[in-house]
């Protein structure tokens, strides 16, 4: 395995190494567990860059990320969308029957 510092990467998954260590909390770095579990801190990530790309750039990237989603088939929208339309309409006359019950009852409590 390659140290997380030269890659920048991280610990693979299903290296046993990684997995124990993320399991108790602990960093690549080992202390001396007899005297209280002396770990020194894991690094942070470096922060991101923060210039800013041209347009062209930016377009290029959302292309390419924008390929990479998963969209869903034709069958899983139209369900999806049914899904939501048949709530939309049970909630709403939920919501009018609710509205219509308190009218009356606001009526009959306040109008002899």
């Amino acid at each position: 395995m390659v140290p997380d510092d030269e890659t920048g990467t991280g610990p693979e998954p299903g290296d046993g190494e990684a997995d124990a260590a993320r399991a108790t909390g602990a960093s690549g770095a080992r202390g001396s567990g007899a005297d209280g579990g002396n770990l020194l801190t894991a690094k942070q990530a470096p922060a991101p860059s923060r210039h800013r790309v041209g347009p062209r750039q930016f377009l290029h990237e959302v292309n390419v990320e924008m390929r990479k989603v998963a969209w869903p088939t034709r069958a899983e929208t139209v369900n999806y969308s049914t899904v939501v339309l048949v709530t939309l309409v049970l909630l709403t006359a939920m919501i009018f029957g609710l509205d219509i019950a308190f009218q009356h009852a606001a009526n009959f409590l306040f109008n002899p």
